[in-house]
């Protein structure tokens, strides 16, 4: 049998009401009191019901972690970052697989039933109407890896995809290749559009290159690999691509692998994201680094502000990427 609050109140010989304040962040009591209370808890085994004590705050300390992208390997590392940040910040994570069905009035009604204080959006392809809805449900949110520009009204960490697409084709330009290729996820991602027109602005500045481009169905390593067998089975392949995330780009390189070809001899292939997979020997993947500590650090941070000061102004965090050097790029003019 689970010892009851009324059995701690006994043991310490105190009233079960300063038993309940003792163990209630913000109640009044002193700190004899609570050493008092703490002491007898920790003799008998109690543990506050963290349930209960929510009917007396006001507060759940739940908070929604919503993403829609399960297939994608550096999302499930940005969830374990995600989930021991708020744990360490008291905050209890409730993981909600948003299916591409959900849409956001639905996802709102579906997180207002389990009363959390705040959601954490972990998505690179949740539209802007995801914003506009929990702005209108008045529910704190913070989105993580999404879209910042024309965003005024919400909370987002990440990078700046245009400027990281522009990255990626400077860095293909200096390599010296003449046939350069984009190959996206699904092209209706603001992640996709974002990094294309970065990508497709600075190609635009060298005329004298060939551009191409293309799409995957999907965040995922098959969806990668079949959009790269269709490029190589056309024939009319670039000499180098720009996988516009690291699982498709892994997925682009096993096609490449299944029909023959050597890289980065034959044919390059950049990443984005460094998720741990691509550093993997048999991998080796050049790809660019978007900071996944420092944005769910950051995205944390946010939302704890936000729970303690409701009213304050929305801000948008931005971290550089960096290029991470390993074996599927030609080397550059200055290695």
């Amino acid at each position: 049998m689970a010892v009851t609050l009324k059995e701690v109140a006994e043991r310490a010989g105190v009233s079960r009401s300063a038993v309940s304040r003792a163990f209630t962040d913000g109640a009044s009591v002193s700190g004899k009191m609570r050493r008092r209370v703490e002491k007898a808890a920790q003799e008998l085994g109690y543990s506050p019901n963290a349930l209960a004590s929510s009917l007396t705050t006001g507060r759940t300390k739940l908070i929604g972690l919503v993403s829609n992208n399960f297939k994608n390997p550096f999302f499930l590392s940005a969830f374990d970052l995600f989930t021991s940040g708020l744990q360490d910040r008291g905050l209890r994570p409730l993981l909600v697989n948003l299916t591409g069905d959900q849409g956001p009035e639905e996802s709102v009604q579906m997180l207002r039933q389990y009363s959390v204080d705040g959601v954490i959006v972990a998505s690179s392809t949740v539209p802007p109407s995801f914003a506009a809805s929990f702005e209108k449900a008045d529910i704190p949110v913070v989105f993580a890896f999404a879209r910042y520009k024309d965003s005024t009204n919400a909370n987002l960490v990440g990078i700046d995809n245009v400027a990281a697409g522009a990255f990626a084709a400077r860095t293909l330009i200096e390599r010296g290749y003449k046939h350069i290729g984009f190959l996206g996820g699904p092209e209706n991602a603001v992640s996709t559009s974002d990094r294309f027109q970065g990508f497709a602005a600075e190609m635009a500045a060298h005329p004298e290159l060939k551009f191409s481009h293309a799409y995957s169905d999907e965040y995922s390593f098959a969806a990668g690999r079949t959009a790269m067998l269709g490029l190589l089975d056309s024939g009319q392949h670039a000499e180098v691509y720009f996988g516009a995330d690291d699982v498709i780009s892994i997925g682009a390189l096993s096609a490449m692998q299944s029909r023959g070809m050597k890289v980065p001899e034959d044919i390059g292939i950049l990443g984005l994201n460094d998720m741990e997979m691509a550093g993997w020997e048999n991998i080796n993947l050049t790809t660019i680094r978007q900071p996944i500590r420092q944005i769910t650090s950051a995205a944390v941070d946010l939302m704890v502000s936000q729970l303690e000061t409701p009213d304050r102004y929305p801000e948008a965090r931005l971290f550089p990427c960096t290029l991470i050097e390993r074996g599927t790029l030609r080397k550059g003019p200055n290695a």
